[in-house]
């Protein structure tokens, strides 16, 4: 038989939203990181309206200008309009930075379920292992398996995504075993429920608060690690307009022409600290201890 929801139950939930929502608009700063990320975002999807030139259209009749009227942000060495390359490095930056801590949230979130619900043997081999790979460095890890995988936009992710199970899978282990001896989960046991199902019906949307802000605080993580592999040259290859890609073909050029190094740097400065303006404020509105 199907189990009808209460509207008192929605109304609930509608007010939990609600009172999330009106701490978050509370937090001045956490509001311009979410204005900064909703207009990179839409650049990113209407970069090709936006960028006033092709992002791989060379001019040798323009090469190396400094920032103008015509190129705001001036050219490269191979006379590529920068503004153009910056519009369209946002959306393999975001790209890179939402599906590869995607990716990883999902993957670590299941193996930290899984290890705080099982106990025993369980936990022990998943958080051995995440122990031995959080001693890693997170950029030298990264490198190891870019470096194993060869340069590339897909083993870039995998590289990050990679990197980032560690983290969740430590918080998220945390989480369930604070949640998994709640009375609901003791009386979906009692019923008969599956291991399975449990983990899925009542752990996780218990634990999604901490996945949550830590996916939003590591987005700007990924987007620097993506950047730093780009910058070794075993993320994006050119010509594709990559921020970390754009900054390691520029450095040689940075005392002469400073703005082609400062630009995609500044670009890379502004969406890290809307993400993390954005995560500070949503950690903090998630928080039940600031409920009024």
């Amino acid at each position: 038989m199907r189990k009808e929801t209460s509207p008192g139950t929605v109304l609930r939930k509608h007010g939990q939203f609600r009172d999330i929502w009106r701490r978050l608009c509370r937090n001045k700063l956490a509001v311009w990181g979410l204005v900064m990320l909703a207009l990179l975002i839409l650049l990113a999807v209407f970069a090709g309206f936006i960028a006033p030139y092709p992002y791989d259209l060379q001019d040798y009749s323009s090469t190396s200008q400094f920032p103008s009227f015509k190129h705001p942000m001036g050219t490269d060495n191979f006379g590529r309009d920068i503004l153009s390359r910056v519009i369209y490095g946002t959306r393999i930056s975001l790209l890179i930075g939402f599906i590869s801590l995607s990716v990883g949230a999902l993957s670590g979130s299941i193996l930290g379920a899984i290890a705080g619900f099982f106990g025993g043997l369980a936990d022990t081999i998943i958080m051995r292992i995440t122990d031995i790979l959080m001693s890693i460095p997170r950029t030298i890890f990264a490198i190891a398996i870019a470096t194993t995988l060869g340069p590339g936009l897909a083993n870039a992710m995998i590289a990050v995504a990679v990197s980032s199970i560690p983290n969740f899978a430590r918080v998220v282990r945390a989480s369930t075993l604070t949640v998994k001896d709640q009375e609901y989960v003791e009386a979906a046991r009692a019923i008969g429920c599956s291991h399975a199902r449990i983990i899925i019906r009542y752990i996780f949307p218990n634990v999604m608060a901490p996945i949550i802000v830590q996916a939003t605080l590591g987005v700007g993580t990924a987007i620097i690690l993506a950047a730093s592999l780009s910058f070794l040259g075993l993320g994006i290859q050119p010509p594709t307009p990559e921020w970390g890609a754009m900054l390691s073909s520029a450095r040689t050029f940075i005392r002469d022409q400073w703005y082609m190094v400062a630009f995609p740097g500044l670009a890379i400065m502004i969406t890290v600290l809307a993400l993390n303006l954005f995560g500070d404020g949503l950690r903090d509105a998630l928080d039940p201890k600031l409920k009024k």
